[in-house]
């Protein structure tokens, strides 16, 4: 450059250039570090609603009332545990066990395989081959299967008259309508929406992190997403063995401060760009690099469970440096400590149809409640004697329920349900829910929830009044319209609070 000239040219070069290619680059050396798009909420000015005067929360904001919880943590049994043989004890059913259902008693209704004068079978009623009893001293009804839950009833409210969409007899469909408010992929999960309205408590982690037992659920990652809020919302999946997120560690022969460079080189082609073209995603990525800067530091801190002391381990069944369900109810307790907004714990298996041996109710599902049964019972005992029950909401779901006809697709010798929109049990605790409620009930058979109908909707509203925001304030604007996670439905169930 000759002595004197301008130097803006060539910038405007390099920064097209950065543009084109440099930022590309940059960000594919580093790509691995996020394991897709690690999130964080980064604080931001609060916004105004483009349709009201009044503001909605937004990232690192403040709520829009005084919380009843701080935390949650969403328990998913993805596949849906059958009511009937946990929760919903139906002495008529019991009695009526094997008998043709009447055509009334369905009409119309339409099951993911059971249909009426479909070429499966003709539909028989089954009763329970479980036992229940009653526990605490409200009395609720809980199947031989959660002996360990049983001893905790007088801390939950049971819901039992939830349901879903009828049309929603598929798992993907379904599973989406719960965690983000409709069966179309690419909405925000709660999560995602806690986070875009109320942050993190802790700049070393995301406002909401995930923790699979398993692989993802058939809803796929869109469980977790963000949608079309900013990336730094969606969820992080973290995992309790190994590497907490993959890739997350230096590699072989370069030093914490390499690192560090590395990411600040990046972070400042990434600036370069913002300033250009403008996109929030910009600035959600340059939040992500330096989010996972410092998880490297805390997160294997975080999810290294030999610090517990035995009678802790004893309390959920966890073993450390094993991955299981156990050991991630215990992540989840040391996450809300260090200020996570929300942990989602997903758990599969739960869909036990009865035409394979590996689905039969009568074998897979005792496995499937003895792995979380004493696991969940820990994790309410031990969020109450560390005084976080009453800040944490605590939230037992799935997509669906089961029916309470048998199904048979040929495996004479296996026991199953069908999947069933119509009625299910979910439960809550803590977190300014009345402890030992039954909320709701469904007929004596249960086919229909009949008292205090409650849809997937009305759970989430509920969910974010209790978390201090209004589910109809609470929206983001997007191709020409304002969102929110219950769509144009929902209502806050006030019967549930304490």
């Amino acid at each position: 450059m000759r002595s004197g000239q301008s130097n803006i040219p060539d910038l405007l070069k390099r920064s097209a250039f950065l543009s084109r290619s440099g930022i590309g680059m940059g960000a594919a050396a580093l790509a691995s570090l996020l394991n897709g798009n690690l999130a964080q909420a980064s604080p931001r000015p609060e916004e105004e609603s483009k349709n009201s005067s009044q503001k909605v929360a937004v990232a690192g904001g403040t709520p829009h009332f005084a919380p009843r919880a701080k935390q949650i943590i969403f328990l998913f049994m993805a596949g849906g545990p059958s009511q009937l043989d946990l929760f919903d004890y139906k002495p008529a059913l019991n009695a009526l066990d094997g008998k043709t259902v009447d055509p009334k008693e369905i009409g119309d209704q339409r099951f993911a395989q059971i249909r009426p004068r479909n070429r499966y079978m003709t539909p028989r009623l089954l009763a329970s081959p479980y036992k229940f009893k009653q526990h605490g001293e409200s009395g609720a009804y809980v199947s031989e299967l959660l002996p360990h839950l049983s001893g905790v009833v007088d801390e939950i409210t049971f819901i039992k008259s939830m349901h879903t969409d009828p049309k929603l007899i598929d798992h993907p469909f379904a599973q989406l309508m719960l965690t983000t408010g409709t069966q179309i992929e690419g909405r925000p999960s709660l999560g995602a929406w806690l986070s875009y309205g109320l942050g993190s408590e802790n700049e070393n982690l995301p406002a909401f992190i995930a923790l699979l037992s398993n692989l993802f659920p058939r809803g796929g990652p869109g469980i977790l997403g963000s949608g079309f809020l900013p990336s730094m919302h969606q969820g992080v999946p973290l995992r309790s063995e190994g590497d907490p997120i993959l890739f997350l560690s230096n590699p072989n022969g370069m030093s914490s401060e390499v690192r560090r460079r590395t990411v600040d080189a990046v972070n400042s082609m990434n600036a370069i760009h913002q300033r250009l073209v403008g996109d929030p995603e910009i600035s959600s990525r340059i939040a992500a690099y330096e989010m996972a800067c410092r998880m490297q530091t805390s997160a294997p801190e975080l999810v290294d469970l030999s610090s517990e002391p035995r009678h802790i381990l004893e309390l959920y069944g966890a073993e450390p440096g094993k991955t299981s369900f156990a050991n991630n109810c215990l992540l989840a307790r040391r996450l809300i400590e260090q200020g996570v907004r929300m942990v989602q714990l997903v758990d599969l298996d739960w869909d036990h149809h009865g035409d394979t041996q590996k689905r039969d109710m009568m074998k897979a599902l005792p496995l499937q409640c003895q792995s979380v049964d004493r696991a969940v019972a820990g994790l309410l005992r031990d969020l109450r004697q560390r005084s976080l029950l009453d800040q944490t909401l605590v939230v037992w779901a799935a997509e669906f329920g089961r029916t309470p006809v048998r199904e048979n697709r040929g495996a004479a010798q296996f026991i199953g349900r069908d999947h069933h929109p119509f009625a299910a049990t979910f439960w809550m605790a803590g977190g300014g829910v009345r402890q030992g409620m039954t909320y709701g009930a469904t007929d004596e058979l249960g086919f229909q929830a009949t008292e205090n109908p409650m849809h997937i909707h009305d759970l989430q509203a509920t969910i974010l009044h209790l978390m201090g925001l209004d589910h109809e304030r609470l929206t983001y604007r997007f191709q020409g319209r304002e969102h929110r996670l219950t769509d144009v439905e929902g209502r806050v169930v006030q019967e549930l609070f304490a």
